[in-house]
């Protein structure tokens, strides 16, 4: 039985801004650029009672909220901050998986300092963090992934939430299929038509029913109605994706955007070769001016060589993607994903 915690900073850009600007600590303040487009990188808790959240519109912000105050962000102080969170987790366990700057998973079903629990261990990280940057975690504690990330959310801010073995199915019973993991807008209606609408109505569906509906994922899904979530902890997590992203002044139809797909494409290349990774996967996002996001992502059997192979590789996906030609973009993007390392793949060529 594995004893994982999931670290959540609390607000963290914004808290790490209103550190220094405590005078502000009440007020709703966001961390956002000051571009026409702009969009929310972190809420202030005062912030997020007027509506305000990540990823939400500065337009939109400024109508919910006309007196917020808004601070630019500094993404290397974040990372500064980050690494002394990480020094702190590395006293207890060498098992860490980062999913962000401000948050990570911990496997301490061993851990460094032989704490009598895991809530002592979580505990423990949680009076470090604030000790040493004055900034408050909440932590999640279960016997896996899925239910500690949940956990972790339940008390917040600053909060701890326990969810021991013999309490996880009364714990699941009634939560909504919106905390799945994976389970966004789409997801969720499809699962509504089903009249399903918790984990417990989820555990009364036949498992073959849902791979019918949900295909793979379909699989996860029951699992989890089970509370079941093998998944470990990955201390040595390769990066999943390198991405880059635009946003425009003005909204712009795909032949408008043309030009401005080989910066994107110069600057994911440049990462690929600073990293010394090759990646074999290709994805293209557009955002709608509506919000909607157009995505499609491709596969290729062999690692890209070059940067005019990735040139071609984005035409053909959106080639293949047959956009309308008055659709208007508010924001195009690049990524690469199935990454290794150009070292390896040039041995492996060798066998």
């Amino acid at each position: 039985m594995r004893k994982i915690i999931h670290i959540d900073m609390d607000a963290f850009y914004a808290s790490v801004e209103l550190r220094e600007r405590p005078e502000l600590s009440h007020l709703p303040v966001v961390v956002s650029s000051h571009h026409p487009r702009a969009v929310i990188c972190a809420a202030s808790y005062p912030a997020r009672e007027f509506g305000l959240r990540s990823a939400m519109s500065m337009s939109q912000a400024l109508k919910l909220c006309p007196q917020v105050t808004v601070i630019e962000p500094n993404f290397d102080k974040y990372r500064a901050v980050s690494a002394q969170i990480h020094q702190i987790f590395q006293r207890y366990t060498t098992q860490i998986e980062p999913l962000s700057l401000d948050e990570a998973y911990l496997d301490v079903t061993e851990n460094l300092q032989n704490l009598p629990s895991a809530t002592a261990v979580a505990e423990q990280i949680r009076a470090d963090i604030f000790n040493t940057t004055g900034l408050t975690a909440s932590a999640g504690v279960a016997p896996n992934k899925f239910l500690a990330k949940i956990a972790s959310d339940w008390n917040k801010p600053n909060g701890i939430c326990v969810i021991k073995p013999n309490q996880v199915q009364q714990f699941i019973q009634h939560l909504a299929l919106k905390k799945i993991p994976g389970v966004g807008k789409v997801t969720q209606e499809k699962l509504k038509s089903l009249n399903l609408e918790t984990l417990g109505d989820l555990q009364q569906v036949d498992e073959n029913l849902l791979i019918q509906h949900f295909g793979k994922y379909g699989k996860q899904l029951f699992l989890y109605a089970q509370g079941i979530d093998e998944r470990a902890v990955q201390s040595e997590r390769q990066r999943q994706q390198i991405s880059k992203e635009t946003t425009f002044d003005a909204d712009y139809n795909l032949q408008q955007c043309l030009p401005y797909w080989p910066k994107l494409i110069d600057q994911v290349w440049n990462a690929l070769e600073k990293k010394q990774l090759h990646a074999r996967g290709v994805s293209a996002k557009l955002k709608l001016k509506n919000f909607q996001v157009i995505q499609h992502s491709k596969s290729f059997k062999h690692v890209l060589h070059s940067k005019q192979e990735l040139h071609q590789a984005l035409t053909q996906l959106l080639e293949e993607m047959h956009i309308a030609p008055n659709l208007q973009f508010r924001l195009i993007g690049i990524g690469v994903y199935q990454l290794s390392e150009v070292q390896a793949d040039a041995q492996l060529s060798l066998l």
